[in-house]
């Protein structure tokens, strides 16, 4: 844009005046309403792995966050940060959450079970060897994740809760592959152990009275 006395602006001037003049007045109509970006902290109880923690946080935090960053406990793992990859599912009261969907107040008083509360190298949980013996991970980012949705599988297929690979509700929910997949398909795994995963689960699933072929 040129003329007599005018200043030489660029298309691109252009677009960046016209966006500050609009944000201008919004920014001024949040000045005098009081808004302001000033975090609320609330205290949280969190009983994890059956230990009890008082916690002063951001109400806005994670419960994800507030595993890693407040109490250390990285098994659970950040993938998406969206909810979409399962990497960060642990146990509330027993039933698999995304932790990064969940907010750390809404844990409060509930029992949080992480993978590091499953077992311990020492004495690992069945469904922690059965990953091993099968090698149902690779680089092993996703398996904290994949491990405590499969404990909350068989969990849910045991109390008879059906998921859409159900055949017949009458005849009873058996941890068939085809059951396993769909309910276990909200953890990715980006090497591909799938077919390990669903062979250490049924393993599992064996001994709990619940396969079928």
């Amino acid at each position: 844009m040129q003329g007599p006395g005018s200043l030489d602006l660029s298309r691109r001037d252009v677009l960046k005046l016209g966006a500050a003049a609009t944000s201008v007045p919004l920014i001024a109509t949040a000045q005098q309403a009081g808004a302001t970006d000033v975090p609320v902290v609330a205290p949280v109880t969190l009983v994890v792995n059956g230990k009890t923690h008082s916690l002063k946080v951001d109400t806005r935090t994670s419960l994800l966050d507030a595993l890693r960053e407040h109490l250390q406990l990285t098994g659970s793992k950040k993938g998406c940060d969206q909810g979409q990859c399962g990497a960060c599912t642990v146990l509330l009261d027993g039933r698999r959450v995304n932790s990064c969907l969940t907010l750390a107040v809404m844990a409060h008083g509930r029992k949080v079970t992480t993978i590091e509360g499953l077992g311990t190298p020492a004495q690992m949980h069945r469904m922690q060897a059965a990953f091993l013996k099968h090698d149902g991970f690779q680089c092993g980012y996703c398996t904290p994740g994949q491990i405590c949705s499969a404990v909350a599988v068989l969990e849910e297929i045991q109390q008879g809760i059906p998921s859409h690979a159900t055949v017949d509700l009458g005849a009873g929910i058996q941890a068939t592959r085809d059951e396993l997949r769909e309910r276990m398909s909200g953890n990715i795994c980006r090497c591909g152990a799938y077919s390990n995963i669903v062979d250490a689960i049924s393993e599992v699933a064996q001994g709990t009275g619940k396969e079928s072929a």
